[in-house]
């Protein structure tokens, strides 16, 4: 398991994010902190809460150079599709291999009873531009919001 003061690991995705593009968590190091708020599904309803709550939220985030990343295991462009209902301006990770969800060792096999195998446990963490996780929060279950403060936090403190 991922925890604070561990090297971010490395992993590569799809971004959504006005068109469809490669990401790797490497490149969006370096600017400032980098929120990775991994969730199980877009258009689900706590999923959607938590992603608009960072939307309506992220001015704090950017005010000291964090860059926020919504990242599940849904399909590009079902993500593209979902950053454009809900307004989200931040990019979205498709992690449809699990890349990313493998590495932060946050894959959750809870979702069965949807038919789906494996989403992303929802779960916060905060990396540093130097690459390292300054802030690490889990979901006791689905339904779980992260408290956002705490977050906004640990960018201020990534600084």
């Amino acid at each position: 398991m991922v925890d604070v003061d561990d090297d971010a690991p490395e992993f590569t995705a799809s971004l959504a994010h006005d068109g469809i593009e490669p990401f790797r968590l490497s490149d969006a190091l370096g600017d400032g902190p980098v929120v990775l708020a991994f969730f199980p599904a877009a258009f689900s309803n706590t999923c959607t809460t938590e992603m608009c709550t960072f939307r309506d939220r992220l001015a704090r985030f950017e005010e000291v150079g964090g860059t926020v990343f919504g990242v599940s295991t849904d399909l590009p462009h079902a993500q593209e599709a979902y950053r454009t209902k809900h307004d989200l301006p931040f990019g979205l990770v498709a992690d449809a291999d699990h890349n990313a969800i493998e590495a932060y060792d946050v894959a959750d096999d809870g979702f069965t009873h949807y038919g789906i195998e494996t989403v992303a446990q929802r779960s916060v963490f905060v990396v540093d531009g130097d690459g390292v996780v300054v802030y690490r929060w889990l979901a006791d279950n689905p339904g779980q919001e992260p408290d956002y403060d705490e977050v906004a936090a640990a960018v201020d403190e990534a600084v």
